[in-house]
């Protein structure tokens, strides 16, 4: 038995739903929130690179694999940019609980 598209795309489909679930379940926490969106980005990467290598053969196949770059960049700046405020929230609240981040001050 080989591994076809199918495979892969049910593979990105569960991936992705674990992240919805993950993202509505836990509603607190914002490290596991960045888990469950970095985790979604993956699921989509998957998707583009099995579309891209089971394409036609005069199909140009290189095109998926490069939104996979740029998925995977926005991805690093996000996660860099996330865990960032999440450090300046907890040095001024002592906290990381969604629920205690209700107001802004400028």
């Amino acid at each position: 038995m080989s591994v076809g598209l199918g495979h892969f795309l049910s593979l990105g489909a569960i991936l992705f739903a674990l992240s919805v679930i993950g993202i509505f379940l836990n509603r607190k926490n914002l490290i596991v929130l960045l888990m469950c969106i970095e985790l979604m980005l993956l699921a989509v990467n998957l998707n583009f690179v099995a579309f891209s290598h089971y394409l036609p053969v005069g199909a140009d196949k290189m095109g998926g694999q490069v939104f996979v770059f740029f998925i995977l960049t926005v991805a690093a700046a996000e996660s860099a940019i996330g865990l960032a405020i999440l450090v300046v929230l907890f040095r001024n609240r002592s906290s990381i609980n969604v629920d205690e981040l209700d107001e802004l001050k400028g």
